[in-house]
């Protein structure tokens, strides 16, 4: 996957593309990650890539020469399209389903603004996504590109070490996870469920599930109006509910 990223702050991305799980991807050759100082672009001698709004108001606008300017001189696509993506909080807000959707692409762009806003054309004539990383507001689009570029990376093919890793991951399958307990046996009085250490593999699995369905119940009920519980899954909440 190639995926290229505009912004006027390109040095903050260093940190987290160069470490991890995203440094792997890019060693394995899974993706490659492109960032663009969209100020390269503005076209005018000071560098300028903001101004006042038309019809006045308080802050400042993103202007739509640099963008257009910078996306129109990438490398040429090498899949059927490009996705082009808006950082805003008005976009549709980022799920697993959507991470899983956009893994799927060869080519991906996300845009990072700052200051009050973009210029409506930008959205109107060049972006095919928008999208949210919540509802609040942030300095700039950077920590939501890092946060989506993360999510979608981890799904590519030989990215992470057990395909399993992702698939059972929370919202995955649509549950929030069950927990997971790793050494010591006992810590500060505290143990590990004994169904873990049976060996038993069919009760470890139905101890998981029942546990994810009772996370999933008491923290985060609205998950479970959106899936199609099986019927074991439908006893089981069931049970849980009492």
């Amino acid at each position: 996957m190639n995926i290229h990223i505009l912004s006027l702050f390109p040095e903050m991305f260093t940190g987290v593309f160069n470490s991890s799980i995203l440094k792997k991807a890019q060693e394995k050759n899974e993706a490659t990650i492109n960032v663009v100082n969209f100020r390269d672009y503005s076209g005018n001698k000071h560098h300028q890539v903001d101004d006042y709004p038309y019809g006045g108001g308080a802050g400042m606008v993103l202007k739509p020469e640099p963008i257009f300017n910078a996306i129109e001189a990438l490398p040429p696509s090498k899949g059927p399209s490009r996705r082009i993506i808006l950082l805003c909080p008005q976009g549709e807000r980022f799920t697993q389903k959507k991470a899983e959707e956009l893994a799927r692409e060869e080519e991906l762009v996300f845009i990072c603004g700052h200051y009050e806003g973009y210029d409506e054309r930008i959205r109107e004539h060049l972006v095919t996504d928008e999208i949210s990383i919540g509802d609040f507001v942030l300095t700039g689009g950077e920590l939501a590109a890092m946060t989506v570029v993360d999510s979608v990376v981890r799904l590519l093919p030989n990215v992470l070490g057990n395909a399993e890793s992702h698939e059972k991951d929370s919202f995955s399958t649509g549950l929030l996870e069950h927990p997971h307990y790793t050494r010591p046996v006992e810590f500060r009085g505290h143990t590990v469920p004994d169904v873990l250490m049976s060996g038993n593999h069919a009760a470890i699995e139905k101890w998981r599930k029942e546990e994810s369905l009772k996370r999933t119940f008491m923290r985060r009920p609205d998950l479970l109006e959106r899936i199609e519980l099986t019927s074991d899954e439908e006893r089981l909440l069931k049970e849980i509910k009492g």
